[in-house]
């Protein structure tokens, strides 16, 4: 897409200096995670199934890109078919983490957050179906923002599991994501998933004070067996939170951990592909794939039912709160080549990772990661902010905040010699 960017930047300048400007994002370099079509230009999701895949129409979310006069440049290695939360499975190779390349990025979309945070481009657009927005964030020290479920359109994007599949973007601040978020939000008709309700002037709510929220924090479940980093990071941040809202209030709700659905959703998609070129799959995708296999028709239904009555209780925390907030990823990135040595250890390792993002895509909740801190030797952490359905800008205008209070989000990667 080099040459096509180098276009389309050159035709924004143009634009621009006639008056023609298309907004805040006219003539800005974004970058697409590689499980988004792009017409003319592969999309593979990082698979050699795909790897020849040209689509001819672009998904919505690239055209709403274009409508705003981003530049797209490029796109962005992540975990095969976007089943996992390190990005080493990939056709590519895997993916290094800028502030210290033996450690992971987290996944799927960690070649889209890991872009981000070498300044690689403004921003980049993700796809979350467990976390894969915010796991990576955290590690990369960047901003991941997952909306709520039906609020970013998922027409012409590779599906994983569509009853969790949401796209947002990733950017080095607040306000970035915001700015991103408000050319892509809407209601798209070609997309069952997709909601019709108005959208937000998300960029204008960061102005509005957030002194009347009241914090909620689930310590069950989501502080369990904690990294004492991250837990400390975590600590602090609600210590700075607490100097500017109303009230931080613990609380406890249960939490679905069930992957059930998911798993069925993603063999659905991909059966006729495992039945034809399974060697085409890294191995260890193709494992996970199979293990949708056995879920019977019926086991899917229940599923759904109980996807919905998950989606409508979780509305009864907020009577109680405005937000929640979690630590993003329990513990800090663990090294690409401990990963590699110990494969049985790997989905486990994937699991903890994405343990406290899965959660919020079962309830289709909008979430962001925040960096709240680093470890001693230099590896970002994530603060997860939770908000209800529909109110992004909620989440924020209280990441934003946070974000002015401190200065974790000035911190740069080390460059290279």
């Amino acid at each position: 897409m080099t040459d096509e960017a180098e276009a389309h930047a050159s035709e924004a300048e143009q634009e621009i200096r006639e008056g023609d400007w298309r907004g805040p994002l006219h003539g800005i370099p974004i970058g697409l995670k590689d499980i988004i079509d792009t017409a003319g230009t592969r999309t593979t999701a990082a698979s050699a199934l795909f790897k020849d895949r040209v689509p001819t129409e672009n998904a919505e979310v690239v055209t709403r890109l274009k409508n705003a006069g981003a530049v797209l440049i490029g796109k962005q290695n992540l975990h095969e078919f976007a089943y996992g939360g390190s990005n080493i499975i990939s056709y590519y190779g895997e993916t290094h983490n800028p502030w210290n390349p033996a450690h992971i990025t987290g996944g799927s979309s960690g070649g889209s957050a890991a872009a981000v945070a070498a300044g690689i481009g403004y921003g980049a657009i993700g796809t979350d179906t467990a976390g894969s927005i915010r796991e990576p964030a955290s590690p990369c020290g960047v901003v991941g923002l997952k909306p709520t479920y039906g609020r970013v359109s998922a027409y012409g994007v590779i599906p994983l599991a569509p009853s969790f599949d949401h796209v947002g973007p990733i950017a080095r601040s607040v306000s970035d994501a915001a700015v991103i978020l408000q050319a892509i939000a809407g209601y798209d008709a070609k997309d069952k998933t997709s909601v019709d309700t108005p959208v937000d002037d998300y960029v204008a709510a960061l102005e509005k004070k957030v002194d009347s929220l009241v914090i909620g924090v689930p310590r069950k479940f989501f502080f369990d067996d904690l990294d004492p980093e991250v837990a400390s990071a975590t600590k602090h941040a609600l210590d700075v939170l607490s100097s500017f809202s109303k009230e931080i209030r613990d609380l406890e709700f249960e939490v679905p951990t069930q992957r059930t659905l998911q798993s069925a959703e993603s063999y659905a998609y991909h059966a006729q592909f495992v039945k034809q070129s399974p060697e085409l799959y890294q191995p260890e995708t193709l494992r996970r794939i199979k293990n949708g296999a056995t879920v019977e028709p019926a086991e899917v239904q229940r599923r759904l039912q109980l996807l919905e009555k998950f989606r409508t209780e979780i509305g009864k925390v907020f009577e109680e709160v405005d937000v929640l907030v979690t630590p993003t990823v329990p513990i800090p990135p663990p090294t690409i080549a401990e990963l590699k040595q110990n494969p049985d250890q790997l989905r486990e390792r994937e699991l903890m990772l994405l343990r406290n993002t899965r959660p919020f895509n079962v309830w289709g909740l909008p979430a962001i990661s925040i960096p709240c801190g680093f470890t001693e030797s230099g590896l970002p952490i994530g603060l997860q902010i939770v908000g209800p359905h529909w109110h992004e800008c909620r989440i924020l205008q209280l990441a934003q905040a946070y974000e002015q209070a401190t200065a974790w989000h000035k911190r740069q990667p080390p460059q290279k010699n």
